[in-house]
């Protein structure tokens, strides 16, 4: 007679029969959590408003794109960083930073249950859009000329990898979390994620309409360049 597997381990996640192999309940509460990651972009985003209310001829519009990459940095370098290199070890993991991917997975299972699309995106994300996201940052202090290329790369990689991530659990019917929950599904999953739909979009119109004026502007000079010969 063959044994019977043994059951799953109780957990918070969706869909319930999920099974995760020596998973550990969080022992930090939903507070400790979530105090942590809005103290630290707080604090990053007032710091930067301040350093770049001394930067000459940056408007507001300006200094709020600064500080969003600012925030950026930290989200995907350390964050989804973290993820990237300890997504195995989450169920068991008591690390703070396992601890609050294991909250954020009651809004999306996907995290604690290391889907493979998920991996690989968060990957991209941390490796690529984390380092590019402070170049960003600098390269605008600096008024470097490369600033809004990166503005725009940085925006369509962001754009491009959220639209996928709700597109993918579109396709699965929105099984990774508790439908409709308030904190859950609409705040952790929906609000949390659609910044990244909003703000890069903007940006990206926003690079468009720099780029273009660049080109203008230097199709001119080269035009009256040419009549002078």
């Amino acid at each position: 007679m063959a044994s019977e597997s043994p059951p799953a381990m109780p957990h918070p996640y969706w869909p319930r029969e999920l099974r995760l192999e020596g998973y550990r309940p969080n022992d930090r509460s939903m507070g400790e959590i979530l105090a942590f990651l809005f103290s630290v972009s707080g604090v990053l985003l007032a710091s930067m408003w301040l350093l770049t209310g001394r930067a000459r001829g940056m408007g507001t519009g300006r200094r709020f794109a600064v500080c969003w990459f600012t925030v950026c940095a930290f989200i995907h370098g350390v964050i989804e960083g973290w993820f990237a290199l300890y997504y195995q070890d989450l169920p068991r993991d008591q690390a703070f930073l396992s601890q609050l991917w294991k909250e954020y997975s009651k809004g999306d299972s996907r995290y604690v249950a290391a889907d493979n699309f998920t991996v690989c995106m968060e990957t991209i994300t941390a490796w690529a859009w984390g380092p590019l996201s402070a170049w960003t940052v600098i390269s605008f202090l600096q008024q470097n000329p490369q600033r809004y290329v990166l503005q725009l790369i940085v925006s369509l990689g962001q754009l491009y990898g959220d639209v996928l991530y709700f597109y993918t659990e579109y396709r699965e019917g929105f099984s990774h979390s508790e439908m409709w929950h308030p904190l859950y599904f609409w705040f952790y999953f929906v609000f949390m994620n659609f910044l990244w739909i909003i703000i890069p979009s903007i940006l990206i119109v926003d690079s468009w309409l720099q780029l273009s004026r660049a080109q203008r502007l230097c199709d001119a000079a080269s035009l009256a360049k040419a009549k002078r010969k």
